[in-house]
């Protein structure tokens, strides 16, 4: 655990010396405690992606503890900033069990036919760019390693560029795909795929599906298809819809994660692109505004930079 830790660290250096440094720059800068701090101290947390509601939530709370602690001087004021951030972060999530932690214990039966029990359907959306196929991939090789079968199911047909970059990642990690040409009905290419990883035993299927549709009704009624056609095998799946967002994007991709939650329900959200961000509040910002999980986060381009988002560990690693 030690050595994931110092490796997060590394990974959220940019993060860490942008976020923690305007903290402690500015901070170093005044001789007193006064609103011209408080404000200018609500505006790191506004450029972190934190959010309006939540910074300037931080920043009342942090005004009531300078005052129970009688803290006099500025430079005494980052660590009760830091440690009043930290512990929402910690108490969003404490609750939290493992992703991979998959229970397969369930059964479904649909029609008279049981579905195996050790089938876990993973439905996988976000807008193109974001990193997820690539997270697809990642996490394909993470249950494999962990001794699961598992087929990828190659549903953004709308783009060939896109059941190309899914076939690299299933050949790179030696995980059997379903896909059909360019343009075929997402739909139809997900029950195929679906019956045919019951007809092999698998354990896991990880379902990408298309970016971006030409409008907001078009994208609402491919993914309503898709969730009935899931339901046509296990009537209680997806077991997950995970939402990937690139982290660089801000505040932008909490408008893409409301627009998505409007469209499908969604369980959990992957953060990408985490190390090359240099605003770290967008963690925090998800699970408040949306009361969506981050669930995993992408540190870097190997697929073993696919990190379970662990709280303690990652409030360790940006700020201590």
């Amino acid at each position: 655990m030690i050595s994931f830790v110092k490796t997060l660290k590394e990974k959220l250096a940019k993060t860490r010396n942008s976020f923690v440094g305007k903290i402690a720059e500015t901070l170093s800068l005044r001789t007193k405690i006064d609103e011209s701090l408080m404000d200018d101290l609500e505006e790191i947390l506004l450029q972190a992606d934190i959010g309006p509601d939540l910074s300037f939530q931080i920043i009342d709370e942090l005004r009531d503890d300078i005052r129970l602690k009688d803290i006099k001087e500025p430079s005494k004021v980052q660590e009760s900033l830091l440690s009043i951030i930290s512990k929402k972060l910690v108490t969003d999530y404490e609750n939290q069990k493992s992703f991979f932690d998959v229970d397969f214990n369930e059964k479904s039966v649909y029609k008279d036919k049981e579905v195996p029990e050790t089938l876990k359907i993973i439905l996988v959306i976000g807008v193109n760019g974001t990193g997820k196929t690539t997270s697809i991939g990642k996490i394909a090789k993470r249950f494999q390693n962990a001794g699961k079968r598992v087929l990828l199911i190659a549903a953004d047909t709308f783009r060939a560029a896109a059941i190309e970059q899914l076939t690299i990642w299933a050949e790179r990690a030696d995980i059997p795909i379903f896909k059909k040409e360019a343009g075929a009905d997402p739909s139809s290419v997900i029950f195929d795929g679906l019956n045919f990883a019951l007809s092999k035993k698998m354990d896991i299927v990880l379902i990408d599906t298309a970016g971006r549709q030409h409008n907001k009704t078009n994208l609402m009624n491919e993914l309503a298809k898709i969730s009935r056609t899931i339901k046509k095998v296990k009537p209680d799946a997806p077991d997950e819809t995970l939402l990937v967002l690139d982290s660089t994007t801000g505040q932008n991709a909490i408008s893409q994660a409301h627009f998505f939650n409007q469209v499908t329900p969604i369980s959990g959200i992957i953060l990408t692109k985490f190390d090359g961000t240099a605003k770290g509040g967008i963690i925090i910002a998800v699970k408040n505004q949306l009361n969506i999980p981050v669930k995993l986060i992408g540190i870097g381009e190997s697929i073993e930079d696919l990190k379970e988002f662990n709280a303690n560990d990652f409030s360790e690693a940006l700020f201590s």
